[in-house]
């Protein structure tokens, strides 16, 4: 592993994030592309190298970097066009057309390890490269998510080898790889004998599915027959994903009730994740995968759509066999399309999925940031956390982002929403967006191209720009944040303003372990002045930075705003941005429009003397029952942290914690079957400084 470039550690933490960062510094004419990113010692440095080993290291300590290899970098134009030996995989390349396949691959990927070092990520996470149908009747399979052969990469993206390159090299740099997998469905290839003929195609001209058969109309009779064209009969790897008797076969999901679950997913062949064979089957292909292939761990599509029993067994089983082969911190997060934390909860506690994509975080701050909305929303998403702390999950792992290839980019947010707003002011609603992102609770991932100032023109495809020069019309004619260049042009510009912003908060967020590992305490909200701040401390009793209250305030208004925050009888000073003014017990800053400021405590805050623990009426609310107990403090008017953890009795006479809370108000909030059984529960608090008090209580 190579050492840290000190150079560059020092110019990224020095950068001014939100002042003298307009678009005049870097703009470009654009009839000009773009530079190359430089091949110099100091953009290949990164903080991946500052971290701790990539097998050893948590979760918590990783900024993700997601990309679609198809639209990021063409090394091997060779591959351009898939496998004509296997057409099912073969052909679909149109450069032109925002639909087909570019070109990107792999080995476009390892290319660029410098470029993506150099912004200051530590994971990669791309979408499926595994061997995809190609073309079907809704499109090309650029994006990865129409699986045939789930052994083998897709030609389109290069070989096994190439993928196995690519891990070793970012391996070689301290960065991780995640792949992007699928279990829901397959490509399009079963047909039924209501619906189509026998070429594959639908009998009705206008014909866009295929109804949904319900339980009511299976039991009046009614079903399909499937078939598989012969041109694409046995096509499918493992061969056992070729008999229609694995698959659901009730025609299209209309996305609700039972039809989420049950019904193809536009077409694609809905796997019956219910078949103990089929939960068999699927793990024993993906233990296959990470025993070949060795990532880092999965992010896993369309998570709701798949029977909630399957990832109890699926999750535990992969992750096991994952430390079984020397990846011991393997981790897996799913795709809930949900921004409801009881929707997306419910699969990081009775789905035993390590975690989810934050949903929530993403559609509140484009509310709040990029819609104007109330600020309130942002304490009150936090203040739902309680949702995600159960005996083997945290909310401190759930997975951040603010746009993506689905809903559309955070560009795209500020452009729709603020057609008014000056260039400058649109990089600055970027840089504060991602500063959000880096500095709450949670695991910032960046969507590529975003540190480019890609903003598109909505969602899906129109979200899938082209780092290489482009030859789509409707994305070179988008305005660019903080650049005149367009899509055009290479935009592998590492003296973009946004990616000097992404890099220099990586550096930040790692030169301060509060920042990634601390929890998460509302402290600051005031909707008038669109202010809002929050505590990062670290509870970790073997760090330095242990009990060190990290404030971090923003402004989201486009006014200098004045902020008075209570200094807990402590000296503060400043980490980044706004000075600090301490005066009559508070800490007081002034923030300029759109910015933020990070002050730190000088000393580590005094552990709160416990008094008792007092329990209050429990009601049900979104599908949860919520346990709510008072803590009570010596000192009513400190910032009083403690723990609070929470035991079942079981009938062997032990206890399993099945909660836990560090924010106040404290409470258990689980799903009905968790206490199903259970009379009574211990609650056991602790205050940081050696201090502890436990109750025990009735449910009944």
């Amino acid at each position: 592993m190579r050492i840290m470039n000190k150079k560059r550690l020092a110019i990224a933490l020095s950068i001014a994030l939100l002042q003298g960062c307009g678009s005049s510094q870097t703009e470009q004419d654009v009839s000009q592309p773009a530079p190359q990113a430089v091949e110099t010692a100091d953009v290949k440095s990164g903080v991946s190298e500052t971290l701790p080993n990539y097998l050893s290291r948590d979760i918590q300590d990783e900024v993700f970097y997601f990309v679609m290899p198809d639209r990021f970098h063409n090394a091997k134009p060779e591959n351009d066009e898939g496998d004509p030996s296997r057409p099912i995989s073969f052909g679909g390349l149109d450069k032109t057309s925002k639909w087909a396949f570019h070109g990107g691959d792999i080995a476009g990927l390892e290319a660029k390890l410098d470029y993506l070092q150099g912004l200051g990520i530590t994971s990669i996470w791309m979408t499926p490269v595994l061997r995809n149908k190609a073309i079907q009747k809704d499109g090309f399979g650029h994006h990865g998510y129409w699986v045939v052969d789930f052994t083998e990469i897709d030609p389109h993206f290069g070989s096994n080898d190439d993928l196995k390159s690519l891990i070793e090299k970012a391996h070689e740099r301290n960065i991780k790889v995640f792949f992007d997998i699928i279990t829901n469905h397959t490509a399009d290839v079963i047909k039924y004998t209501e619906c189509h003929n026998e070429l594959g195609k639908y009998l009705e001209k206008d014909q866009k599915g295929c109804d949904y058969l319900s339980r009511e109309d299976l039991a009046a009779g009614k079903s399909y027959t499937p078939f598989v064209p012969e041109k694409e009969v046995g096509k499918k790897v493992p061969e056992w994903l070729n008999d229609p008797k694995y698959y659901n076969n009730r025609g299209d999901t209309f996305w609700e009730g039972e039809s989420s679950i049950k019904g193809d997913f536009a077409g694609l062949d809905d796997i019956d994740t219910s078949q103990p064979e089929v939960i068999e089957g699927l793990t024993t292909v993906f233990k296959n995968l990470v025993s070949e292939f060795k990532p880092d761990g999965f992010r896993i599509d369309t998570v709701r759509h798949v029977d909630i029993e399957f990832w109890q067994s699926f999750s535990p089983a992969v992750i096991a066999h994952a430390q079984s082969i020397g990846i011991p911190q393997f981790f897996m997060f799913g795709e809930v399309y949900d921004g409801n934390p009881a929707g997306l909860s419910k699969y990081t506690t009775t789905g035993k999925l390590p975690s989810v994509l934050d949903f929530g975080f993403a559609f509140n701050t484009k509310d709040v940031v990029f819609e104007n909305k109330d600020v309130s929303q942002l304490a009150n998403l936090f203040s739902n956390d309680d949702y995600f702390r159960d005996g083997d999950s945290e909310p401190g792992n759930l997975l951040t982002f603010l746009g993506n290839h689905d809903m559309g980019r955070a560009g795209n947010f500020i452009e729709t929403n603020n057609p008014s707003l000056s260039e400058e002011d649109k990089l600055k609603r970027s840089q504060i967006a991602h500063a959000f992102m880096y500095f709450s609770r949670g695991i910032p991932v960046i969507y590529y191209g975003d540190e480019q100032g890609f903003t598109g023109d909505g969602g899906d495809v129109d979200a899938r720009e082209d780092m290489d020069p482009s030859q789509v019309d409707v994305y070179n004619d988008n305005n660019l944040l903080g650049s005149k260049t367009t899509t055009a042009a290479n935009n592998f510009d590492t003296q973009h303003p946004l990616y000097q912003t992404l890099s220099d908060l990586s550096s930040t967020r790692f030169a301060h372990r509060s920042l990634y590992k601390g929890e998460h305490f509302n402290r600051v909200l005031d909707s008038e002045k669109r202010l809002y701040g929050f505590s990062r401390i670290d509870l970790d009793a073997d760090s330095k930075s242990f009990m060190q209250d990290y404030l971090v305030v923003f402004n989201f208004s486009d006014q200098t705003q004045k902020a008075s925050v209570d200094a807990q009888g402590m000296e503060y000073e400043s980490v980044k941005g706004a000075s600090v003014n301490m005066s009559n017990g508070t800490v007081n800053l002034e923030l300029p429009a759109y910015s933020y400021a990070i002050v730190r405590s000088k000393a580590s805050l005094a552990g709160s003397t416990l008094v008792d623990i007092k329990q209050e009426k429990s009601y049900s609310e979104n599908d949860r029952v919520f346990l709510p107990f008072d803590v009570s403090f010596e000192d009513s008017t400190k910032l009083n942290l403690a723990e609070v953890s929470f035991y079942k009795h079981l009938a062997d006479g032990t206890k399993e914690r099945f909660a836990f809370d560090t924010t106040a108000p404290y409470r258990a909030v689980v799903t009905h079957d968790v206490l199903e059984g259970v009379s009574d529960i211990t609650v056991t608090a602790q205050n940081f400084a050696g201090q502890s008090i436990s109750k025990t209580f009735s449910l009944k």
